[in-house]
């Protein structure tokens, strides 16, 4: 079982999850980056939050490491880039707390308008200030939502509530879909100059960092007030408190700051700036959720199996039409490596019937996943899998038809020498074989099989069951049948154990046997 290294408070119910599953769950909080050095190796996983940063540095010390689970949704903790090139899976929980991240917009956005903690402090210090922190209402107020993904929808369907105009930026959402959501689109620019209020529910990086400055804001209403739940950095800190103290700008209520933790900044000394210390994805139920789903994520990478929200991943999520298809097609490839005996320059991978329609990139990386796992002796994942097979100098050429001639939905590999195809057939799902180098079969794969190219002639399949036998290999599933050509046939056997050189030498070497191909499934 594995190592799972867990640097930040995670909920107690996702790591005894990991431990119910037998891996040693190693919790070691606030380390230094030194020290995360020192203790990154012989991990396999590595469980953070916001606080850990996972660099370059780090991963390389990290030689056994499979996967980085950050329990929330940001990643720029994270490298990312140097994480996929040494095939470590990074995954999160985008889901976890797109609730509490919302509800703590509203109340920073509800703080902002009514100078809430300020008055507070006042009164807790013995000053009645009631005219000075008078506020502004809500209703009829426009508020610019910078980002429409998870949470900026959550939180434009509650501004509704309050009877605030809304209007968005959003590059990726389309104006139709904005129209069914009640909100306007429009530029970034013409949003700031018509917001009353700016809430940003944008991802941090390269093109977000800093997007929120001096220049933007100098278009602004001198009314405005942003909120930032996001990620720090995206609002340019010394910019925002020059414009407020300048009186281009009204206020801002922030959540998140460049360098956390932080206890010093700017925007501190000012009277119309509402502060907490990140606190956006800090409710029970947010962090109950993000154990959970973390927990999962990592259990499934440890194992091998495909994880929904692995972020480096070179294709879309799978749509639960394609799921039941992940298995067999990274069976189809380590059979298929079985197969052709060496990796060869190049192979098409097939995707015929109705889950043609859907991205099936992710049906392509389970055929590599296969293919190499069989010839490899370091983890195969779905990250590693595309650059072992750029190393190998193997192109995989992805075809896909929405019409097969004989099934529902057929997956094939084929190069033009060799060729193979699996299918699922009935309620359940169930793998079958259908075809193999051109000859229709009906089998189940298996982990050890044999593809036996013989004289058609009675005794020959006798012959191979016999061998078979007296080495005391059982055979658990068996086709046979003729194929082009006068004179010939194949066998198609699982047995129930792996063959050793002899059984196969003595196979080779029966009468009637022109070939054997141990196969590995």
């Amino acid at each position: 079982m594995a190592r799972i290294l867990v640097t930040e408070s995670i909920a107690q119910g996702g790591l005894d999850r990991l431990r119910a599953q037998g891996h040693t769950v190693d919790v070691q909080e606030g380390l230094s980056p030194e020290q995360l050095l020192s203790v990154i190796p012989g991990a396999h996983a590595l469980i953070i939050r916001s606080a850990t940063q996972v660099t370059a540095e780090v991963l390389a010390a990290g030689t056994d490491l499979i996967v980085v689970g950050r329990a929330g949704i940001g990643l720029d903790n994270v490298d990312v880039p140097a994480a996929t090139s040494r095939g470590v899976m990074v995954v999160n929980a985008p889901q976890s707390n797109i609730i509490s991240a919302a509800e703590h917009t509203m109340a920073l956005l509800l703080a902002q308008a009514r100078n809430v903690p300020q008055a507070h402090s006042a009164l807790v210090a013995g000053r009645w200030e009631r005219s000075k922190w008078e506020g502004v209402e809500l209703a009829d107020k426009t508020l610019g939502v910078v980002g429409l993904g998870r949470i900026g929808k959550l939180v434009a369907d509650r501004a509704k509530a309050f009877q605030m105009r809304l209007v968005a930026y959003d590059p990726f959402v389309s104006a139709d879909r904005a129209r069914q959501m009640g909100v306007e689109l429009m530029s970034l620019e013409q949003l700031v100059a018509e917001a009353d209020f700016l809430t940003i529910h944008l991802p941090k990086n390269k093109e977000t960092t800093g997007l929120i400055n001096r220049d933007l804001l100098s278009t602004a209403k001198p009314s405005l007030r942003i909120i930032n739940v996001a990620r720090g950095g995206i609002v340019d800190e010394a910019d925002l408190a020059s414009c407020i103290s300048d009186g281009i700008v009204a206020g801002a209520a922030l959540d998140v700051f460049d360098k956390e933790p932080t206890t010093e900044s700017p925007l501190f000394e000012l009277p119309s700036v509402v502060v907490t210390p990140h606190l956006g994805a800090s409710t029970r139920e947010a962090q109950d959720k993000a154990g959970d789903a973390i927990a999962d994520m990592v259990q499934l990478a440890l194992a091998g199996e495909f994880v929904p929200w692995a972020v480096n991943v070179d294709a879309a999520e799978a749509d639960d039409n394609l799921r039941p298809f992940l298995p067999l097609a990274e069976r189809l490839g380590r059979l298929y490596s079985s197969l052709v005996g060496a990796t060869p320059g190049s192979f098409e991978f097939c995707v015929e019937g109705d889950i043609a329609a859907y991205d099936t990139r992710i049906l392509g990386l389970a055929v590599l996943k296969g293919f190499f796992s069989r010839i490899s002796n370091d983890p195969v994942s779905y990250v590693n899998a595309p650059g072992m097979a750029s190393a190998a100098g193997l192109e995989l050429r992805e075809v896909t038809s929405s019409v097969s001639d004989e099934y529902v939905n057929l997956l094939s590999l084929r190069d033009g020498t060799h060729s193979i195809s699996g299918t699922l057939t009935g309620r359940s799902g169930q793998q079958r074989l259908v075809e193999i180098d051109g000859h229709g079969v009906d089998v189940p794969p298996a982990d050890h099989m044999l593809l036996i190219s013989n004289d058609d002639r009675p005794g020959v399949i006798g012959a191979v069951g016999t061998i078979l036998g007296d080495a005391r290999v059982n055979i658990a599933d068996m086709d046979v049948g003729r194929v082009e050509g006068p004179g010939s046939a194949v066998m198609l056997i699982a047995t129930g154990s792996e063959l050793d050189d002899e059984v196969i030498s003595q196979l080779r070497s029966a009468p009637g046997v022109s070939s054997v191909i141990a196969l590995r499934g």
